[in-house]
């Protein structure tokens, strides 16, 4: 309880009692050491050591004071503050010796000698003491937590978290057998195979990632081998952001899903990645959304005159450009950054633009991706997604464009839902413009789920963990690719430099991911247990609740197998069906008149003999559609009625 009022004391008044602690070891010092070397209290008489103490004692405090051993907080005392301490007392016996050589006292000579160990001991080591009691008191009230990697890294988080206010370091556990059975930074080293028992004994119940340099595929099996504990697992930023000063040590956070992915990102080739970008005018349509804006932060990083920013969405347009202004500031780069508001569906905005920036590389990233959504709005998806790409597509051609990206998906192949219906629509367009002209050329690169993005099930479920459940998914053995959103920026960017022409280019997006055992590990991860018939006693459920309109199972990333592998390891190039642009065109016109009508079933007819390989496993999913059938399927009855 004294404690817990003395730790909490205002700084000034800390201090004040510091110095009249330091006046009562120096008076006591002074005498003892006296006593102990005389064997008698006669000195307290002399009133020459009264003379020599009165004089000590002041200078003693002030060089106190000018060393700054009062502006020490004992709690962080350091090598600093010990040397401050000796010198302080190397001083304090320095006038001793001066004052009584001075005025002729008769003092012993090994009382000095006496006076400066006992004064070294009582200022020092009650210090030291008072450091140990207050740091046990703050520990205690710190969650204990175990540290993975006894490295430098390991090291350095172990100093910054006994000197913060949340977590107490209490082990490290390492895989380097010459680290085990060892002490560093005063706390044993175990091996991963003693993970159940430094939890049991220390009163564990999270786990500190510090392994910034190893590799996803390293950090997967370490995570897997944990998974069993129910322990929360959090995790240091990586080794490319420390470095670059992005972050710190101190910054801990939940351990990433890509290291549940465990697939390490190839290094950009820096010529590809330039190759349309450097000295060059480059748009991104859709600028503000997951995919857009990582695309605007990789090329600025590569050099643009200028980047024109084309987005729908007022305050994504915001955040976009205040960002990448920010970053051409701190690195004093001269591109210029132009914010565009406006619809892809604008033709003569797309193409004012194109023709008043002159701009020579497009990234048509702007689109309605999310299935339900657009199956619930099948009009403004056919608009946005076919129609929309056809003006940029066509204002390109008009105005000179040099190149042309297009960001595609792997829900357009054999698509059963209108988005990705949608999305082959507009790879037609592209194919199909591409065999029209020489102007521009016409590139489209197809890949899946990216971690992070607006509509990823990943912040979704961490939100639902954190409610406490339930997590809810659509089906058990529901699976898609997945891949981090700068990875997939980069090799769009280098795919598009790889074309020659209609091209359509597949992402290597790894190996395809269970949603449901997503989820159970994301589950284990935070230290809690999936609840379920075998552990009806678990902390999360996981809720089934059933396929959503035009939803697949699984998704594919080609419609055929005509695939070849490019001097990219990550990147394939497909050869899918075309259709020429005058029939395609005849499509495109009447897809055109039936949105002007609202004809849902002549666009769904038009969208099923279009070559899509277009399956729906639904009926028309459209919400006014369904309303006004409703509505009329009522007025109906009341007229059979009456």
């Amino acid at each position: 309880m004294f404690l817990d009022t003395l730790v909490k004391l205002p700084r000034t008044q800390k201090r004040i009692i510091s110095l009249l602690v330091d006046t009562v070891f120096i008076f006591s010092s002074f005498w003892i050491a006296f006593i102990l070397r005389l064997d008698s209290l006669e000195e307290l008489r002399d009133v020459n050591n009264w003379l020599i103490l009165s004089a000590i004692l002041p200078l003693s405090l002030l060089s106190f004071v000018k060393l700054g051993l009062y502006r020490a907080v004992l709690r962080y005392i350091n090598s600093q503050a010990l040397w401050a301490i000796l010198a302080g007392v190397i001083l304090s016996t320095i006038y001793f010796i001066g004052f009584s050589f001075f005025f002729n006292f008769q003092v012993p000579r090994t009382v000095p000698v006496i006076y400066f160990c006992i004064s070294l001991l009582l200022v020092g080591g009650s210090r030291l003491i008072v450091r140990a009691i207050v740091g046990k008191l703050i520990m205690r009230r710190k969650e204990n937590v175990v540290i993975y990697g006894a490295g430098s890294a390991g090291r350095q988080l172990a100093t910054a978290l006994a000197n913060g206010p949340e977590y107490a370091p209490v082990a490290f556990i390492d895989d380097d057998i010459k680290k085990q059975h060892t002490f560093v930074q005063g706390l044993n080293v175990f091996s991963s195979q003693n993970i159940a028992d430094v939890v049991r004994s220390k009163h564990v119940s999270k786990i500190l990632l510090a392994l910034p340099s190893a590799s996803r595929n390293r950090r997967k099996e370490i995570l897997n081998n944990i998974e069993k504990y129910k322990l929360q697992v959090m995790t240091i930023p990586g080794m490319a952001d420390l470095v670059a000063g992005n972050t710190s040590l101190e910054q801990i956070k939940e351990v990433g899903v890509e290291d549940l992915l465990g697939r390490d990102p190839v290094e950009p080739n820096t010529e590809l990645m330039s190759a349309n970008i450097r000295n060059k005018v480059v748009l991104v349509s859709g600028a503000g959304g997951s995919i857009g804006s990582e695309l605007c932060r990789q090329i600025v990083k590569n050099s643009p005159t200028k980047l024109v920013l084309f987005e729908l969405s007022e305050y994504g347009l915001y955040a976009i450009e205040k960002e990448l202004k920010d970053y051409v500031f701190q690195n004093s780069l001269n591109i210029e950054i132009v914010p565009i508001l406006g619809s892809i569906q604008n033709f003569k905005l797309i193409s004012m633009t194109l023709s008043s920036f002159k701009v020579q590389t497009i990234y048509h990233a702007a689109a309605y991706k999310h299935v339900p959504l657009v199956e619930h709005n099948v009009i403004e998806g056919v608009k946005n997604n076919i129609f929309g790409t056809s003006n940029i597509a066509r204002a390109a051609i008009e105005n000179n464009v040099e190149t042309f990206v297009l960001i595609s998906t792997d829900k357009a192949v054999r698509p059963t839902n209108v988005m990705g219906t949608t999305k082959r629509m507009a790879e037609l367009v592209l194919q199909a413009l591409s065999d029209t002209q020489k102007a521009t050329r016409f590139t489209m690169v197809r890949f899946g789920n990216v971690l992070g993005s607006s509509g990823s099930v990943v912040p979704l479920f961490r939100q639902q963990i954190k409610q406490g459940g339930p997590i809810t998914l659509t089906h058990k053995d529901i699976t898609r690719y997945f891949m981090t959103i700068p990875e997939a920026a980069q090799l769009v960017i280098q795919a598009g430099a790889m074309g020659k022409g209609g091209d359509v280019f597949v992402l290597d997006m790894g190996e395809p991911v269970k949603i449901m055992d997503l989820a159970t590990k994301m589950v284990h991860l935070s230290g809690l247990e999936v609840k379920s018939n075998k552990h009806p006693e678990g902390d999360i459920e996981i809720q089934c609740t059933g396929l959503r309109p035009g939803e697949k199972l699984y998704e594919e990333l080609l419609i055929g197998d005509n695939v070849v592998g490019t001097d990219h390891q990550r990147i394939m190039s497909a050869h899918e069906v075309k259709m020429p642009w005058d029939e395609l065109e005849q499509i495109l016109f009447e897809l055109k008149s039936s949105c002007d009508l609202n004809d849902h079933h002549s666009i769904r007819k038009l969208l099923l003999e279009a070559p899509t390989a277009f399956n729906p496993t639904d009926g028309i999913c459209d919400l006014n559609w369904q309303e006004n059938l409703k509505n009329s399927a009522n007025v109906t009855l009341l007229k059979n009625v009456n």
